[in-house]
């Protein structure tokens, strides 16, 4: 291969190649595009690579790469692409990279990267998509860097040990489509109301960090996402978020997706106008002080894939209208107050594999139309209640079930198969 001297592309990617890069590709010098993504690659980077100072693509992405980083790879003036995610890169990222002025995509997610980005990385104007997403990386991220970086389209860092607050200079960035930097150690607010300039937004996913006060008016800067009209993934979960969740939610865009805030410090009730977004897959509310009832208007959201309402204080009867939910995969219920019968239109939500009631104040007996859902496949508990009655014999027709729980009720009669 290092005799294909006028070699200007080459693909070998999405094969079963092993061993280590070939170092005589090093003659191939006019070589523009290098692709050897998703082989069975083992070894570093060759030093002897050093001479390709024509490359504008270069991916090694989905190997076992190992070693670290070449630093030599920013003297390629005209490189455009850097992918080599998902491999086993470790050391620091090189500051030399900060020279390659025509860069566009630098991805390097997926290694075991430590140490800081280096600033001069921050100041490539041309860039449009970072992702450094799965790495030991640390540091904060700069107060400007949506002015440094006002190209950018995708912002991606979660899995890393990032700190300090979220820059409210991304508003800058015109173009953010997406924006994660779920599971770090970011502190501080949600700035949404600088964020409602961002009408490309789609994604914006802050799982898993620190933010918030855990005091009344965490969220009331929700709102101001309402101008974000392509907005379909919103997550805020296992924060210190407190106060209550805005009735303006209602106002955010109707191509939300997904919608996840569980494990935070919420209380309130869930305001009536979420039925407005209605085509939401995934709403999750676990581990909260949610409380009052549950509303009728859930109902609406035919569209809903999982819904996770464990682990509140919700109290009341459980509205007949979930049986509406007929798309719903996974219902969890468990950990609250709701009291009165298990309504028996649930017995509607044909697609349920997973569906918990367990440690609430129900009564009543099982519903057949309930028990008799041939869907349920992983697990259905009903546990810790006040349930009365047999347990009917619709249960036989559960032969996929994996686990089944009615423990700790008032259930009597003769068991029957």
């Amino acid at each position: 291969m290092g005799r294909l001297l006028r070699l200007r592309y080459l693909n070998l990617s999405f094969n079963s190649f092993g061993g280590k890069i070939p170092s005589n590709i090093s003659h191939c010098t006019q070589l523009r595009v290098l692709n050897v993504g998703s082989n069975k690659l083992i070894g570093s980077i060759p030093d002897q690579l050093k001479s390709l100072l024509n490359l504008t693509h270069l991916w090694v992405s989905r190997n076992n790469l190992t070693g670290t980083i070449p630093d030599w790879i920013g003297n390629f003036s005209s490189l455009y692409a850097i992918n080599i995610f998902q491999n086993n890169f470790q050391g620091s990222i090189p500051n030399e990279l900060g020279r390659l002025t025509s860069l566009g995509r630098f991805v390097i997610a997926g290694n075991k990267l430590s140490g800081m980005v280096p600033s001069s990385i921050y100041n490539i104007s041309s860039i449009y998509y970072i992702s450094v997403t799965e790495n030991q990386l640390h540091g904060e991220l700069p107060k400007d860097v949506g002015i440094t970086l006002p190209n950018l389209e995708t912002f991606a860092g979660g899995v890393n040990k990032f700190t300090g607050n979220i820059p409210v200079s991304l508003s800058n960035a015109s173009r953010l489509r997406q924006l994660d930097f779920a599971e770090n150690g970011l502190t501080g607010k949600l700035p949404a109301e600088h964020f409602g300039s961002l009408q490309s937004l789609s994604r914006l996913n802050f799982d898993d960090n620190r933010l918030g006060s855990g005091k009344t008016g965490d969220l009331s800067s929700l709102s101001f996402l309402a101008n974000c009209t392509n907005l379909e993934v919103l997550s805020f979960s296992r924060n210190r978020f407190g106060g209550e969740l805005p009735e303006s939610i209602s106002n955010l865009s109707t191509k939300l997706r997904i919608f996840t805030m569980g494990g935070n410090l919420i209380h309130g009730s869930i305001p009536i106008g979420i039925a407005k977004l209605e085509n939401l897959t995934n709403l999750g509310m676990e581990q909260n002080y949610f409380g009052g009832s549950l509303p009728d208007a859930i109902g609406k959201l035919q569209k809903l894939q999982g819904l996770y309402l464990n682990l509140n204080n919700f109290s009341g009867p459980i509205p007949s209208s979930l049986g509406n939910l007929t798309s719903v995969t996974r219902l969890f219920m468990e950990g609250n107050r709701f009291e009165g019968s298990i309504p028996p239109s649930l017995g509607n939500c044909q697609s349920l594999l997973m569906f918990n009631l367990s440690s609430n104040r129900l009564s009543g007996t099982i519903p057949k139309e309930v028990i008799g859902l041939s869907s349920l496949s992983i697990c259905l508990s009903m546990s810790n209640n006040f349930l009365t009655g047999s347990l009917p014999s619709e249960v036989g027709e559960l032969v996929n079930l994996s686990e089944l729980d009615v423990s700790g009720n008032n259930l009597s009669a003769a068991l029957v198969w």
